[in-house]
């Protein structure tokens, strides 16, 4: 019985992390992105993904800590996209790296240098 319960341990921890790593990512993203995505305000995901870490942190029953697992599921493969998207490319455009146009390739332009 205690390997269930160790794996049940490691399962909540698992569903904590993945519920704190997309609050985080949802309070970097600016406030015009979410309305520029056609997805929910900023305030309703950051209000959904705080209750599901809450939940993760407070309340040890696995019918709530799924819920807020779909959540955040949800955000990271739904919304989040659509963010970065809208916000101009991926992470590393955002902090100043990367940057040429979207034709590209990894080795330089695929119009050939027109």
């Amino acid at each position: 019985m205690q390997g269930f319960a160790g794996l049940m341990w490691l399962l909540y921890l698992a569903m904590l992390a993945f519920a704190v790593v997309a609050f985080v990512m949802a309070a970097l993203f600016r406030e015009d992105a979410y309305r520029a995505s056609s997805k929910q305000s900023k305030g309703f995901w950051l209000i959904i993904l705080g209750i599901a870490v809450a939940v993760n942190l407070l309340i040890p029953m696995l019918f709530l800590q799924i819920a807020g697992l779909i959540a955040s599921i949800v955000f990271l493969v739904d919304v989040r996209p659509a963010l970065i998207q809208v916000s101009g490319g991926g992470w590393g455009r955002r902090r100043g790296g990367g940057g040429g146009s979207s034709s590209d390739g990894p080795y330089g332009p695929w119009n050939g240098g027109r």
